[in-house]
């Protein structure tokens, strides 16, 4: 078996020296262009790997981006993890991931266990942590950048937006709409804090608006177009008089949607839809159903772009949030 290409082979291919080649490849920034790509050229030639293991437990950052996502079942944090390996590409770093279920337990593992690795950078999903994992994320040294929620305190650097204000803006704008008799279908709720601000948010402006939910309908788990034919039918059977129905997702919304069709309803002509996110599969059914569309592609793009910034400096993240702005899309309520 052909034995393991070293540090020393690269900086024989390259011509400079083994210290160099390992700032070169780490990412230095004292090291000139010409030399890293002189040296990773020579790398590339020779099949040079590298020990990521062996470089942190030195004491030096690994190169690697550590990412906690709630779910990729969901396709906005896949599209996150996207957005955030696009940016990364061509540079020094690299992202490894791992996925919470929605687990508290599981996700506190799995960011003590990122973070046995010394990364160069941390992202984790949402503001909302058990004071164990807040300990944990505030003894770090590690660039941390907290994603898709900004109600409440971040420990890290802070990136996307207010939950809470996009279900206060929606109830508002439907409100201004003319619509008067609104229920509400959630899933995944008792796991999915930002999906329960957005409910209350919506919740307490129909309150301010003189309104209330006429009903309600929930259910544990992941969201899905089968549950929201589920959860339609059973809300169907004893809904009277309703004209807006307000869904935790665009994938509960799509299967109501499905659902009501069947059945006759003219969407949005007699019953508005609304869902959250803002996901292409609505191009299936162009304006029948609102949304709001949600920046994830900024999200990442700008949470890499903080790291790549602090990794530069070598310092800390200050804990500071970068509030984007969500797009209500009313397709043909408008």
């Amino acid at each position: 078996m052909e034995k393991r290409k070293t540090l020393a082979a690269v900086a024989a291919v390259a011509g400079v020296s083994k210290m160099t080649v390992s700032r070169a490849l780490r990412g230095d920034k004292d090291v000139s262009p010409k030399t890293v790509e002189k040296v990773t050229k020579a790398a590339r030639e020779i099949g040079y790997i590298g020990n990521v293991l062996a470089s942190s437990l030195a004491g030096q950052k690994s190169g690697l981006i550590g990412v906690i996502l709630p779910s990729l079942q969901n396709i906005i944090f896949a599209q996150v993890l996207n957005s955030i390996t696009n940016r990364l590409h061509g540079t020094t770093l690299q992202p490894v991931f791992g996925v919470s279920d929605y687990d508290e337990e599981r996700e506190y593992d799995l960011i003590r266990n990122m973070l046995s690795w010394h990364p160069s950078g941390l992202i984790v999903t949402g503001v909302d942590f058990p004071e164990q994992t807040k300990d944990l994320l505030r003894t770090t040294e590690t660039p941390l950048v907290q994603i898709m929620d900004t109600d409440g305190d971040a420990v890290g650097a802070c990136v996307g937006f207010s939950h809470y204000d996009v279900g206060c803006q929606m109830a508002r704008t439907l409100v201004g709409l003319g619509h008067q008799n609104f229920a509400y279908i959630g899933s995944g709720l008792e796991r999915d804090i930002r999906a329960r601000k957005r409910w209350a948010g919506f919740t307490e402006q129909l309150k301010k608006e003189g309104l209330k939910l006429q009903h309600q309908f929930t259910d544990t788990g992941l969201s899905s177009t089968a549950k929201g034919r589920r959860l339609i039918k059973d809300l169907w059977a004893e809904a009277k008089g309703l004209d807006c129905i307000y869904f935790s997702s665009d994938y509960l919304a799509s299967g109501a949607y499905n659902y009501l069709t069947e059945r006759g309803v003219k969407i949005p002509e007699q019953l508005a839809l609304v869902g959250f996110n803002g996901l292409d599969f609505l191009d299936s059914t162009p304006g029948k159903i609102a949304t709001t569309r949600t920046p994830q592609q900024k999200i990442g793009t700008l949470a890499v772009d903080l790291i790549l910034s602090a990794v530069e400096r070598n310092s800390d993240l200050e804990p500071e949030k970068h509030v984007l702005d969500p797009e209500i899309d009313l397709g043909e309520l408008a």
